[in-house]
């Protein structure tokens, strides 16, 4: 035990940092993880195996950030403009804070680049990203079916 009264191995926090380009294929693995996880999309996801992935293009701009935690990737997410192109957590992490936490990064960049940042977000998601502050602007089609298109 150490005098703050935590332990060696207690956990780091999590740290947002810009993602790397040598970070690419790691990041499209976690994508697929977390993505495959959802049993509502899996099949569609399994016929659409270029739904996976990112242009390498967007780490290289600075548009896609990272949580860390204990040095290891737990999550992304990807701006594409204003959009919230990509939001992703490794399964394991799921409602332990990277995600909220990484939404809060991209708004804030949103912010700096002076734009409000929107998202389509699926039916499933819509309730975690107003509990980040989004509101329902209305309907849009994606690839993948219906979503709620949100800003903040």
């Amino acid at each position: 035990m150490r005098r703050d009264g935590t332990s060696r191995s207690a956990s780091r926090p999590l740290r947002i940092r810009p993602a790397r380009s040598d970070e690419h294929r790691q990041l499209e693995d976690l994508q697929r993880r977390a993505s495959l996880e959802l049993e509502e999309y899996r099949e569609q996801l399994l016929g659409a195996p270029d739904a996976f992935g990112f242009p390498l293009s967007q780490i290289e701009r600075g548009d896609v950030w990272v949580a860390e935690r204990n040095g290891e990737i737990v999550g992304f997410a990807a701006l594409d403009g204003s959009e919230l192109d990509g939001l992703f957590v490794e399964p394991r992490h799921w409602r332990s804070g990277v995600g909220s936490a990484l939404v809060a990064a991209a708004v804030h960049e949103a912010r700096r680049r002076g734009v409000s940042l929107s998202v389509s977000a699926a039916p499933a998601a819509r309730s975690f990203y107003e509990a980040c502050g989004f509101s329902v602007e209305g309907a849009v089609e994606t690839r993948f079916g219906p979503a709620f298109r949100m800003s903040r």
